[in-house]
């Protein structure tokens, strides 16, 4: 029975509950058709009749709002914090290439991981990169649920109700055939012509203007009031989905069909290209159009196109390897050095910084780039006072091209580096065969210890909330954190530090800082290694290190036959760990560090029933149908540690053609050993 005819004073319980349901799926029905097909089929006079009837049920039954209501598109009340989200599969971060060369490699390094022929014909799908903040939007039912941003790509952080005021993103998903669980991914941005009048507004309010769009974007999304989100013109592209009950398509051109189909918008930019001749034709189209274009994009996401292949492929790191995104040319400006200055790093390393006039560079004001290091500014001769020509690296990073000599000054001098450290005046230091030059100072330096600290606490390792680095930077001035331990010891000391009293601090900021440090007080081996700053040691290696060494007393008593034996290891990275450990002052901490925390032991991501969970499988000769790398990344899919020598600790043995050494070894320890077919056998059980 249809209530529309009843006016909502008249309407009880039950009708309330069936007009809801009908003015979701119509309102619904009639913003996918204005915001997504920009075919209306009722006037403006129309919806908005729908609309107030809908808002004032939900005003006399405040109880009955839908998940689904339109009137989540106006906001909510402001949240006291975001609450994070774990992922449920890791948003990963592209590879970038520069060039043309980049590509073909690219492409090169896809056949070989699937030990394909050179000239194997692979498609990929074609994809404008949108300049924006990635999120990722959970549907069940066909209903939208949750939404979180990207964040360190493990975790993100909730922010459903500002998601809901995008009329981009359905609050209900189109047609019949909709997957009970879906997750969708995308890209949310604001136009140039959206930003251009929100920083007019801005300015005329006396108010700071945005820097670009994407920060614009960005900041309008992660505000605590949605009411405010829901005033600013945000937009959304879909570029991918992942259907926790069935897999729909086959390629990521059927993905982009089927998220258009059920209500998103997709880049009407793509194409799909069979070689790569086709892939850098299609970037040239694409990058000539880019500035006639109403948003902003810094390159073509290129992706293997056959799902199959790419769940193959797989990850490396933090990246899938079956796309890149091939960057635009970075854009340049001449400007002035003014003066060149000395930063110190976490790892002690100088890194010299020349300030410059302000110029604008890619859409952004730059005052200061990178000049890497000595040998690079000798190699180029750069100046105090030259002109040179800057870049933004990947349209991200600002750097000193080179210089226009023909405007050098009559006066200028080459830039001595300096040999003491410009914070704690320790000796700098450069070892044997390396570019780095260092200072010696250590924790007596504060900028090491402060950037050490920063480090410590950073998202991926501590994730310690409510510490920046002035206030890192005024508790190493005042002495009461000095190293790591510092900060967990704190609170019992704070009646002698009486941190309230001081600036920048209150009653309730203290005890946000000690729960945030409470709460990390358990933490994951990976993250603890992470923290520790280790050179060279990402949080890919130390994650293999917690995964595979299991404890922290393994870690610290690891040799560098150990250590090398755990892929992607070499002596170098060996050798670095070791001293680390070795160093007093880094055991000092470390044993400190242990009386106030607990690490906890990290488990590989794997199938609970796979064969290979936990064990070590080294792979010996010539593999036929699998590459050493796609056996080797299959295998890691699966739980298993891959290692490149045999030993007891060996559980299989997979042998191909001519197999030596190791196939000696295993038979004399007894190790189980498979041959290729019976390795892919077992595996895909």
């Amino acid at each position: 029975m249809a209530f529309a005819s009843i006016v909502v004073d008249q309407l009880n319980r039950d009708q309330a509950v069936a007009e809801l349901l009908r003015l979701a799926k119509e309102l619904a029905h009639h913003d996918h058709c204005y915001y997504h097909l920009a075919a209306p089929e009722i006037s403006d006079a129309m919806y908005d009749a729908l609309y107030q009837r809908n808002l004032a049920i939900e005003r006399r039954f405040p109880d009955l709002r839908r998940i689904d209501s339109p009137t989540h598109r106006i906001g909510a009340t402001p949240s006291p914090e975001f609450e994070k989200v774990k992922h449920r599969k890791p948003m990963l971060s592209l590879d970038n290439a520069f060039s043309m060369d980049d590509i073909y490699d690219f492409m090169a390094r896809v056949r070989r991981f699937l030990k394909l022929p050179e000239d194997a014909k692979i498609q990929c799908m074609a994809e404008p990169k949108i300049d924006g903040l990635s999120a990722t939007l959970h549907y069940q039912k066909g209903q939208f649920i949750l939404g979180a941003t990207r964040g360190d790509g493990q975790e993100g952080e909730n922010i459903t109700p500002n998601l809901r005021t995008i009329h981009d993103i359905p609050l209900v998903l189109q047609g019949d055939d909709v997957p009970e669980n879906l997750e969708v991914r995308g890209e949310v941005y604001m136009s140039k012509s959206d930003f251009d009048a929100l920083n007019q507004a801005r300015v005329d309010a006396g108010e700071q203007p945005f820097a670009n769009p994407r920060n614009a974007a960005a900041g309008s999304l992660r505000l605590l009031d949605s009411s405010v989100t829901a005033k600013r013109p945000l937009r959304f592209f879909a570029y991918g989905y992942e259907s926790l009950s069935n897999q729909m398509d086959q390629t990521q051109a059927d993905i982009l069909v089927s998220l258009n189909r059920l209500g998103f918008r997709v880049s009407p930019l793509v194409a799909l290209c069979p070689n790569e001749d086709t892939m850098l034709e299609h970037y040239g189209f694409i990058e000539s159009q880019r500035a006639d274009l109403p948003y902003e994009i810094d390159g073509v996401v290129f992706k293997v196109n056959d799902l199959a292949l790419q769940a193959r492929l797989g990850t490396v790191g933090r990246s899938p390897r079956h796309s890149i995104a091939y960057k635009f040319s970075a854009e340049q400006a001449e400007t002035i050095i003014d003066f060149i200055d000395i930063q110190v790093g976490r790892t002690g390393v100088l890194t010299p910084v020349a300030h410059l006039r302000p110029v604008l560079v890619g859409g952004v004001t730059v005052s200061r780039a990178t000049l890497h290091n000595d040998d690079e500014i000798r190699r180029k001769d750069v100046r105090v006072g030259d002109t040179v020509i800057v870049q933004r690296a990947g349209d991200v990073i600002p750097q000193v091209v080179g210089v226009v000599k023909a405007k050098r000054l009559a006066d200028s001098v080459p830039f001595a580096f300096p040999t003491t450290c410009p914070v704690c005046n320790s000796a700098v230091v450069q070892s044997l065969g390396q570019v780095a030059r260092r200072c010696s100072g250590g924790f007596n330096c504060m900028a090491q210890a402060v950037e050490r600290l920063r480090h410590f606490v950073s998202r991926d390792a501590f994730d310690i909330d409510g510490l920046g680095e002035r206030h890192l930077q005024n508790f190493f001035e005042w002495e009461i954190v000095r190293t790591p331990p510092d900060l967990f010891t704190l609170e019992s000391r704070n009646l002698n530090v009486n941190l309230e009293a001081r600036e920048g601090w209150g009653a309730k900021a203290v005890t946000n800082l000690f729960d945030a440090l409470n709460k990390r007080r358990k933490i994951g081996l990976d993250r603890f290694i992470y923290g520790l700053g280790i050179p060279q040691i990402g949080q890919v290696t130390a994650r293999t290190l917690a995964v595979y060494l299991k404890t922290i007393e393994s870690v610290l008593t690891a040799s560098v036959e150990d250590l090398c034996a755990l892929d992607g290891i070499g002596e170098n990275m060996a050798d670095e760990i070791i001293q680390f450990f070795a160093a007093p002052d880094n055991r000092g901490i470390i044993d400190e560090l242990m009386k106030h925390i607990t690490v906890e032991s990290v488990v590989a991501m794997a199938p609970s029933d796979s064969l290979f969970s936990g064990k070590t499988v080294v792979f010996t000769g010539t593999l036929e149908k699998l590459s050493r790398a796609e056996a080797k990344a299959q295998a890691e899919r699966l739980g298993a540690h891959v290692s490149g020598s045999v030993s007891k600790k060996t559980d299989f043995v997979v042998v191909g053609a001519d197999a030596g050494k190791k196939l000696a070894q295993a038979t004399e320890l007894g190790v189980t050993t498979l041959t290729e077919d019976e390795w892919i056998s077992m595996a895909s059980q």
